[in-house]
């Protein structure tokens, strides 16, 4: 038998050694000695008159698991891992030739590189110089006015007063090109360009400069055809320091309907001051026409035979130039007779 010391509860169970009310450690009772010749004590009868006392009942609780008495067994310390060796790894080689590989390849990349720039370079410039090249011989005088001698000659001294050139002399540039062609014939200056070109040329010297003057010439088609873009006679003309050119030209159109037209160049790019206007003025086919520019400080008055066109202003200040040929296309003219006069 065992009993708690607390609540003096017992308990048969001697497997218990803890009071399942408040957990006290419960305590043996010793085994009453047998006296044989002991008078046996019985408890008063019950009064069975009375109800018995009321006992509140509580539910059993959870033994809680005993206190160890003895501190548990240390864990063994962990075993050492057996160490197998393992194969030898082998031996580093030099790095050596690896940086001299590298070295070699950077040093030939870079040198494929710098080629490559090279002819960019080189095939840019040759681009932009055919380019230009091509800009100057069409939109210029197919490379003429470069070759003809005296071109800046009289440039301090005063231009005559009265000009004449009758194109007996071969005073003004003659070249064959792919862009055109200008050549003496019979007394006359011809001209012509290749299709969908135009081809300008300058007067060969300053005599022929156009500042406060009246120019004349006269201007045929040799076969009666119109060029796309006109030809005719241009005054105050320059080359620009670029070698672009800068003037002024009126142009004529000798078809069944005639035309003319007023354009003007300037760095080599050419615009139009007058549209193409027709004019019963000017004769159609290959018959000559008398194309006719007076200039006056900054104005420009435009005649065909002996009949008044139109009057601009000269915004550009290109006084100071000399007179020019202009044609067009493919078709062939003929220029004659040019006359400056500046006596007015």
């Amino acid at each position: 038998m065992k009993r708690c010391p607390t609540c003096n509860r017992t308990y048969a169970d001697l497997s218990l050694n803890f009071c399942l009310d408040d957990g006290t450690p419960l305590a043996s009772d010793a085994a009453p000695t047998t006296d044989l010749n002991a008078t046996i004590r019985y408890p008063p009868p019950r009064d069975t008159s009375e109800p018995p006392p009321t006992e509140i009942y509580r539910p059993a609780q959870a033994a809680p698991s005993p206190r160890p008495t003895t501190p548990p067994p240390s864990p063994s310390p962990p075993q050492p891992q057996q160490w197998t060796p393992g194969p030898t790894p082998p031996a580093k080689r030099s790095n050596v030739i690896w940086w001299v590989l590298g070295g070699l390849l950077a040093v030939l990349i870079i040198g494929v590189g710098l080629a490559a720039v090279f002819i960019a370079l080189s095939f840019s410039s040759t681009s932009n110089r055919n380019a230009n090249t091509r800009q100057t011989n069409r939109n210029a005088n197919v490379d003429v006015n470069v070759t003809t001698p005296n071109v800046n000659a009289n440039t301090t001294v005063s231009p005559p007063a009265f000009l004449v050139d009758d194109f007996s002399e071969k005073k003004w540039g003659v070249a064959t090109s792919q862009f055109g062609r200008t050549w003496y014939s019979n007394g006359e200056y011809h001209m012509s360009s290749k299709e969908r070109m135009f081809v300008v040329m300058y007067a060969p010297t300053n005599d022929y400069s156009t500042e406060n003057a009246t120019v004349r010439v006269t201007a045929r088609s040799v076969d009666g055809s119109v060029p796309s873009a006109g030809f005719g006679l241009m005054v105050h003309g320059v080359q620009s320091r670029t070698g672009q050119l800068e003037d002024y030209a009126l142009l004529i159109f000798p078809s069944e309907e005639p035309e003319y037209e007023v354009i003007m160049h300037k760095k080599g790019v050419q615009s139009t001051l007058i549209e193409r206007t027709k004019s019963s003025a000017i004769r159609s086919g290959s018959t000559p026409n008398l194309l006719e520019v007076r200039t006056k400080g900054s104005e420009l008055s435009f005649y065909v035979n002996g009949q008044f066109l139109k009057t601009i202003t000269d915004r550009e200040n290109f006084r100071n130039g000399k007179a020019g040929l202009y044609t067009s296309d493919v078709t062939e003219v003929a220029f004659d007779d040019l006359q400056i006069d500046r006596s007015r």
